[in-house]
């Protein structure tokens, strides 16, 4: 009797590993050198206060990360990705060097040497912090605000279909009138400021996350709520074990354009009227023309963004870790 033959499947091939080579000897660390090296140049005869070591102490600091997560990362294309954003840093501190401090190219006013610009940093660092926590707060009380009304509205807006329909066009109708219009009304109906940016940054990410949540909830595969019918499956159960797994990823798209209008909104907002924040910040410092803490202001306002936007992407990936 002819026995059946029992194909296994085939193992994953394991990526190969990243000689020393890949690692180390790259354009990025070069670079690093180069960048280096030219903070030994001359700086021009009008360049009085370069603070050149805090530039150099800032290169070494970010190298040994670089090191670091070269020896930790081991996917290839993850480490040249890595490197490359570091190498353009690199190149980017190198040009601001030699444009500024070493032949002073640029208006010294507006463009300060970037060792400079790290001192100024430095030393006003308990003022951006409270700055900080201050615009990340609104956004978060704003934002979580928005989340938690526009889910669950557009989970049962979207099951409806017919009411669905009707809901799509209304918010395309609101949410193509810009947030900052509402302001106007903010103020004369809510008794703060930072009550008023709340309730802007309530209807910048509100409706985004509203309409992610209704396009994801439309667009869930029929074959899988057929499924689940057929299973007899309860109302709740089908809203929030199969409906909302299956629409998070249009729902975290909406979520990331809420809130980078968000950022936007309320950094204009802060630079018209807040006593504090960083678009203040940027705002009361460059009316008095030191643009050295300008720059750090706008330096800072990108970090925060992209953390932010790092931590929901994060997010984003732990919670349809099950789609792998």
């Amino acid at each position: 009797m002819a026995t059946a033959a029992i194909t296994a499947p085939a193992a994953k091939a394991k990526a190969p590993a990243i000689p020393f080579a890949g690692r180390f000897l790259r354009v990025t660390h070069l670079l690093f050198l180069i960048l280096v090296g030219a903070q030994f140049l001359p700086d021009h005869a009008s360049v009085t206060d370069a603070h050149t070591p805090w530039l150099i102490w800032s290169a070494v600091g970010i190298e040994a990360v670089t090191i670091v997560a070269s020896l930790a990362i081991k996917k290839k294309e993850g480490l040249d990705l890595f490197l490359d954003i570091v190498g353009f840093i690199y190149g980017f501190l190198l040009l601001w060097t030699l444009l500024t401090a070493k032949l002073a190219l640029l208006p010294a006013a507006l463009f300060p040497p970037f060792g400079k610009i790290l001192a100024q940093g430095a030393e006003d660092a308990p003022k951006i912090l409270i700055n900080i926590k201050s615009s990340v707060g609104i956004i978060l009380q704003g934002f979580l605000l928005a989340l938690v009304t526009a889910v669950p509205l557009g989970l049962f807006l979207g099951w409806n279909a017919r009411l669905g329909s009707a809901a799509t066009y209304l918010s395309k109708f609101f949410s193509s009138i810009p947030p900052i219009v509402y302001i106007p009304y903010g103020i004369a109906l809510l008794p703060s400021f930072r009550s008023v940016s709340v309730f802007v940054i309530f209807l910048a990410s509100f409706w985004p996350v509203f309409a992610g949540t209704m396009s994801g909830v439309l667009h869930v595969d029929s074959r899988i709520l057929d499924s689940a019918k057929v299973l007899n499956v309860s109302k709740p159960t089908m809203l929030l074990h199969i409906i909302l797994p299956a629409s998070l990823t249009q729902i975290f798209l909406g979520c990331n354009q809420g809130l980078s209008v968000s950022f936007i909104l309320l950094t204009s907002a802060e630079m018209i009227g807040a006593r504090d924040g960083m678009g203040y910040y940027v705002k009361y410092y460059s009316d008095f023309g030191d643009y050295t803490r300008t720059i750090v202001g706008l330096l800072v306002i990108g970090i925060v963004v992209i953390g932010v936007t790092f931590l929901v992407n994060a997010l984003q990936k732990y919670l349809l870790r099950w789609k792998k």
